[in-house]
């Protein structure tokens, strides 16, 4: 049997600052504030990776493993949250589409899981619209025990921007908490269209 860990890369569309980690038969993750990590989040039992570009493409690796896994060397921020799959599909998708081409997560089947979120590039075209693909994420999962968020490192600047705003008042709170703002508004309509939800 090989020990080696199933690695694929694919492009993945982020909007409004973020794409989402998700299994489609239920939540994965307690609701989160980005606050805690500058990097990952949970709203409504979907985690969301936070990008420093508000639309565009960016590259995600994801990385199954049977055990835990050192942190990959080279990223400028990356943290750590536990997840549940209720299913056995943990699955990196667009906020407003279908899923990545990317292996699931939970590579073991139901479960609890861990999550490492490494990111790179943030900082180069923050709250742009762009064609370029500037940032990459690696996704590193394994089966393990539900335990705190945990910050391993920390170098951009638009994570200390995310960790320094009052919690609560980050981005993906106040578009998902308050639907009585055009953005929040604009959020729930477009969510719903990407699960076929005209109404």
């Amino acid at each position: 049997m090989n020990d080696e860990p199933v690695r694929a890369t694919a492009l993945v569309r982020a909007e409004y600052h973020l794409f989402q980690i998700m299994d489609p038969q239920g939540p994965v993750a307690d609701d989160l504030d980005a606050t805690h990590s500058g990097l990952v989040s949970a709203v409504g039992g979907v985690i969301e990776v936070a990008t420093g570009i508000h639309t565009g493409n960016v590259r995600v690796t994801v990385e199954p493993h049977s055990q835990r896994p050192d942190p990959a060397p080279g990223w400028e921020e990356i943290a750590e949250m536990s997840c549940h799959s209720p299913s056995g599909e943990v699955l990196v998708t667009p906020m407003m589409d279908d899923p990545a081409d990317l292996p699931s997560l939970a590579s073991q089947g139901p479960g609890p899981y861990r999550l490492r979120v490494h990111a790179l590039g943030r900082d180069t075209a923050v709250d742009e619209s762009t064609d370029d693909v500037v940032e990459s994420y690696l996704i590193q999962s394994w089966r393990a025990a539900r335990q705190d968020v945990l910050l391993v490192k920390a170098t951009d600047d638009y994570g200390a921007q995310v960790r320094a705003r009052p919690a609560g008042d980050t981005i993906v709170i106040d578009h998902e908490g308050s639907p009585d703002t055009q953005t929040g508004r604009e959020r729930d309509i477009l969510r719903r269209a990407g699960h076929g939800d005209y109404s």
